[in-house]
């Protein structure tokens, strides 16, 4: 691998300015390489016409070895492969099954659940509070038990396993799979004895084993934490932004366009699961051998001004945003649609309400390599 002919990327220095980073190894060329202290060397795609090619290539196939896979109880072995390591035909197939219940229709179908979801977080909310544990970090769960069926009188429960989730290398996150298994298991058993009004009811009525079905709560609770960094980056950036922040509240239409600019803003997901080379093959004018691990800037990709114009500007009336921050190709987010209204409906009715930044943004943000968040969001309502 020709490294040193390639922008190389500290991966220490990408904590501390994603976008400037990664922006830089863009404008250097559109490959580069990221060091990693313990690790081999990944190839980096740093342009967005090269991401999505990259992303939509057969020959990058995604592995076991693409994910940090915790130490669970044999019983829970079979459900931790989720659609999202499975490749070709067998991803394709249980792809089909489940588009019909995440598409954009069937997410404005729930947009009004949503709303009492939002309103029955926030309306407690006055003076000075800190956003993460008190809206955005529960609202992702929240959503999840509406779509799947969750009982009420368990929903503090898995409201729990969200607060774990959402900090997946932390210690508690592995003894609460065994938890979030057995949840999703008697979630999958009443919605077959009792199909209700819900997202897992229609998945229910699809092809999908119990053991299909069981995988794929798992997998909502894995993957539906992303709003909860996205509200949260959303939030400061309009703070941040005043100017912007006016235009939307004079302007409440645009803000599915907005949402669409934020994601590509200061979207949480910084880099695409690594997939690997299944032969030789030409990525971006360098030879790789098989095997070797590559990753997409998608932050880089998103700020890239041979798509953007002003791309390191914040602009809500932005009429084309085509982010990559669901991905792009074979595994572009399935849950998308849920993500985008959810957040829709929460910077919707926290923008009714007064809200001023309660600390200095430079204390907020936490140093992450894979996602764009922040620690905290204190703010004065």
């Amino acid at each position: 691998m020709p490294g040193a002919l390639m922008y190389e990327i500290d991966l220490a220095a990408t904590m501390g300015d994603p976008f400037g980073v990664y922006g830089q190894a863009r404008e250097a060329g559109p490959l580069a390489v990221l060091r990693m202290p313990g690790a081999p060397e990944w190839m980096v795609v740093t342009r967005y016409d090269d991401i999505r090619a990259a992303l939509g290539d057969s020959r990058l196939e995604i592995r076991p070895e693409s994910f940090m896979r915790p130490d669970v109880p044999d019983g829970c072995l079979p459900y931790m492969r989720t659609m999202s390591e499975m490749n070709g035909a067998e991803h394709a197939r249980l792809r089909r099954a489940v588009t019909p219940a995440f598409t954009p229709r069937r997410a404005e179908a729930f947009r009004a659940r949503i709303t009492e979801i939002v309103g029955r977080l926030l309306d407690p909310l006055d003076g000075e509070t800190d956003l993460i544990p008190a809206f955005t970090r529960p609202l992702p769960m929240d959503v999840i038990c509406a779509l799947v069926g969750v009982p009420e009188d368990d929903r503090e429960r898995w409201r729990a396993y969200g607060r774990v989730v959402d900090t997946p290398g932390g210690p508690d996150f592995a003894a609460a799979i065994p938890g979030i298994m057995a949840g999703a298991k008697a979630a999958v058993a009443r919605r077959r004895a009792e199909p209700g009004d819900d997202l897992l009811s229609d998945l229910v009525a699809s092809e999908l084993t119990d053991q299909e079905l069981v995988t794929l709560v798992w997998h909502l609770v894995l993957a539906g934490q992303t709003p909860t960094n996205l509200i949260a980056n959303s939030v400061l950036a309009l703070l941040s932004h005043p100017e912007q922040l006016a235009v939307l509240r004079e302007r409440p239409g645009l803000m599915p366009r907005a949402v669409e600019e934020l994601i590509r803003f200061c979207g949480p997901t910084m880099l695409s699961i690594p997939r690997h080379a299944r032969e030789p093959m030409d990525l971006c004018g360098v030879e790789i051998a098989p095997g070797t691990p590559v990753t997409c800037a998608l932050v880089g990709g998103n700020r890239d001004p041979r798509v953007f114009d002003d791309p390191e500007e914040l602009d809500v009336t932005r009429e084309r945003a085509p982010h990559l921050g669901f991905a792009h190709g074979p595994h572009f987010c399935v849950g998308a649609s849920i993500a985008r209204v959810t957040t829709q409906v929460a910077l919707t009715e926290l923008l009714k309400r007064d809200l001023e930044l309660a600390a200095d943004p430079a204390t907020l943000r936490t140093p992450d390599p894979g996602t764009y968040r922040l620690t905290a969001l204190p703010v004065r309502l």
